[in-house]
């Protein structure tokens, strides 16, 4: 699905989420795990609600939790080696939380994921609805980010049962229903995400990607003008139209909106697709 989500999202929800600390991004398009129809832009990843865990203090951030977090994140080796000590120590629940987070840092994906999807689960009965669940929608993510959709669609859709009326568990499981072909079934989610969340922009944008994906090219660009009407300038956004521009004839309409992105997000990776657009042709979708 064209950007359900580009790297600059594990950039904006990668990092939101997986580092909400245990936040649409992800968001759209580390970008997108879905391709824009070819191309697949990384999906994001939104930080689970750690801190939430019985061991974040909210201290703020000097806390144990987000000290540990700061370095699995940013040096995953010397966070892995740091999280296990604490977990020794009896850090609990926030340093295996930790761990994991290390883990998918040196590229464990499917350790982490089932790492934080067990601790969800063996969370304290006590432990909010909202809470556990984001835990599981985080283990889906990293699922997404591996290429495994159906592991993915369970852990999210085991999120949704738990939150039902968060909006960006929605997008997450509608990612994964898009990375499987279920453009469908994506859109049902993104449409309940977004009479939840009638101002995201991702989740309109994404929800164009599927349109797209089914021959709805109308009600693909009314979505994307909403979202550029929220966002002006958003990189997905205007990939998107691009898209849907050249598909609809108009190719310099569809030229225009790939060279601002070039020029307002330069390096991020719907720029890079962007360019490649500008400068081979032949790599654009000719259809969807």
């Amino acid at each position: 699905m064209a950007t359900l989500r580009t790297k600059h999202r594990r950039n904006k929800r990668m990092e939101r989420r997986i580092l909400r600390p245990i936040a649409v991004v992800a968001a759209v398009v580390a970008a997108v795990v879905a391709a824009v129809a070819a191309v697949v832009v990384p999906v994001a990843m939104k930080p689970a609600a750690a801190q939430l865990l019985p061991d974040d203090p909210a201290a703020g951030r000097t806390s144990p939790y987000a000290t540990c977090m700061q370095l699995a994140r940013s040096q995953p080796r010397k966070g892995l080696k740091n999280a296990l000590a604490w977990q020794s120590r009896g850090g609990g629940d926030g340093a295996r939380h930790c761990a994991a987070i290390a883990k998918l840092g040196l590229g464990e994906h499917e350790t982490a994921a089932k790492e934080i999807e067990t601790l969800a689960w063996s969370l304290p009965g006590e432990t909010p609805n909202a809470v556990r669940a984001q835990l599981l929608a985080q283990a889906g993510q990293i699922w997404l980010e591996a290429r495994r959709p159906r592991e993915a669609d369970a852990l999210l859709s085991a999120a949704v049962d738990l939150a039902p009326r968060d909006p960006e568990i929605r997008v997450d499981r509608a990612m994964a229903l898009a990375a499987a072909g279920r453009y469908q079934d994506a859109i049902v989610d993104l449409s309940a995400a977004i009479v939840l969340d009638d101002r995201s922009a991702d989740a309109l944008v994404l929800r164009a990607s599927a349109y797209r994906q089914t021959d709805r090219i109308p009600a693909a660009l009314a979505d994307v003008e909403r979202a550029l009407g929220l966002e002006p300038g958003h990189a997905e956004a205007l990939l998107e139209r691009g898209l849907l521009r050249r598909l609809t004839g108009d190719e310099a309409g569809a030229t225009t909106d790939w060279l601002e992105i070039v020029r307002l997000h330069p390096g991020r990776p719907a720029a890079i697709v962007a360019r490649r657009y500008l400068e081979q042709p032949d790599q654009i979708p000719q259809q969807r």
